[in-house]
């Protein structure tokens, strides 16, 4: 095998649970391959670039394998070796969001209570 469609790597390499969601993906342009929108028939051969954007997600690798078949989380891992630029980034934002502080902490009274409510009713002239 020397070529594999482009919604069916990702698919195999567990980039996304099924195949329609790659599609998805691909269509709304949050997967490139070599730095260039595609689609989702596009072929794909050993060692083209693709960057997959998710929420929460961003990873750049390079096709190392293609399998008709969809394996276990190991052997997809061998399809593809994540290049060093999108690895140092991962792991910047990793870090970036573990020193963030936690949303909602400079909140310390809660909600407002109904008293509350009131008051500022009140001072705004309702």
């Amino acid at each position: 095998m020397e070529r594999m469609r482009l919604d069916k790597w990702l698919w195999a390499a567990r980039f996304f649970k099924t195949r329609s969601l790659a599609v998805q993906a691909i269509t709304a342009g949050r997967v490139l391959v070599n730095d260039q929108a595609s689609k989702p028939a596009r072929e794909v051969t050993m060692g083209d670039a693709i960057s997959v954007h998710k929420p929460g997600f961003d990873v750049t690798v390079q096709v190392r394998g293609l399998s008709p078949v969809r394996g276990p989380a190991p052997k997809a891992a061998l399809l593809y070796a994540e290049t060093v630029e999108s690895k140092a980034r991962r792991e910047r934002l990793a870090e970036q969001k573990r020193l963030a502080p936690e949303p909602g902490w400079e909140y310390e009274a809660g909600r407002p209570t109904k008293r509350d409510r009131r008051k500022m009713d009140e001072w705004r002239g309702r």
